[in-house]
């Protein structure tokens, strides 16, 4: 793997760092992620009354001590994690001023993702799109085709306009069973389609993580003279003077900015605004620290 947005080192010193989901899973095989059916594995969900053909091994006996009734422990069996990377490949994610290219910032994380995810067992997907792209590698475990999902990274072709809430709403068709579902974009698009988006997932029970990717620049726009802003994804322009804007334009930014969060704090979405010289590890870690169960930190 010699891809230029994989940095091994620090796959390295990530890997023994798991990716939990914060819901329950329904995966086909055995794992370490909470499952959405009961089993046997080692975390005690809940009792109920025994009835007639329960495996009495599972009978609590201090439980009849106290009750004089028969009860059965039930416990939350694991499942393997199943997860979709969704690249923003639309033009605007071409931009890079103070930072990196929004575009290979999203290859770095995806890529980093999607190693540790089938490194720890778990099957990892790949959706890609735009208006004038659309590209899908179907998940698997498997580490030889880890290398598939890294060549279509290699691949991606910012341009056109977003098309990114009719991918997810295309994804939360056509995922059988419960995802988790990383969205990589600068989310230049309507809120309300967008915040429509994330419910369907959100109704199709999947767990969602959002990484809000930025320029320093599309934040703080600090400019000393007039300059022409193009639009890469329709290509219209304007020439302006950034003083005479930069407080329109900083206060339309805020409210744009509150109105993504609520859209994903809406959806159960966990969110992050991530500027794009932020470096990637500690930006990893703290995603993945975050979503360990409390009892682990």
């Amino acid at each position: 793997m010699t891809h230029s947005f994989i940095d091994h080192a620090l796959l390295s010193r990530l890997a023994s760092m798991p990716i939990e989901s914060r819901v329950p899973m329904s995966g086909n095989v055995a794992g370490k992620h909470r499952s959405t059916h009961r089993g046997s594995s080692v975390e005690f969900a809940e009792y109920r009354k025994y009835v007639a053909g329960d495996d009495t091994r599972r009978l609590d006996w201090k439980a009849f001590a106290r009750s004089d009734r028969y009860y059965i422990k039930e416990f939350e069996a694991d499942s393997n994690l199943r997860a979709y990377l969704v690249v923003d490949a639309s033009g605007s994610m071409n931009f890079a001023a103070a930072g990196e290219a929004k575009i290979q910032y999203a290859r770095r994380i995806a890529a980093s993702l999607a190693y540790l995810l089938v490194h720890q067992g778990d099957a990892t997907g790949l959706s890609v799109s735009s208006e004038n792209q659309h590209l899908e590698v179907p998940p698997s475990r498997r580490a030889a085709d880890l290398e598939r999902l890294f060549a279509a990274l290699e691949t991606i072709d910012a341009t056109g306009e977003t098309s990114l809430p009719t991918s997810l709403h295309a994804l939360a068709e056509k995922i059988g069973r419960r995802a988790l579902v990383i969205i990589l974009s600068d989310l230049f698009t309507d809120p309300a389609a967008l915040g429509d988006a994330l419910q369907h997932l959100r109704y199709r029970k999947h767990d969602i993580a959002v990484f809000h990717l930025m320029d320093p620049q599309e934040i703080s726009f600090e400019f000393d003279r007039p300059h022409r802003f193009v639009d890469m994804e329709d290509g219209s322009s304007l020439i302006a003077e950034p003083s005479l804007i930069a407080n329109e334009y900083k206060d339309a930014l805020q409210d744009f900015l509150r109105t993504i969060r609520a859209k994903c704090h809406d959806a159960a979405a966990d969110y992050q605004l991530v500027t794009t010289d932020k470096p990637l590890e500690p930006l990893l870690r703290e995603f993945l620290t975050a979503r360990l169960p409390k009892s682990k930190h």
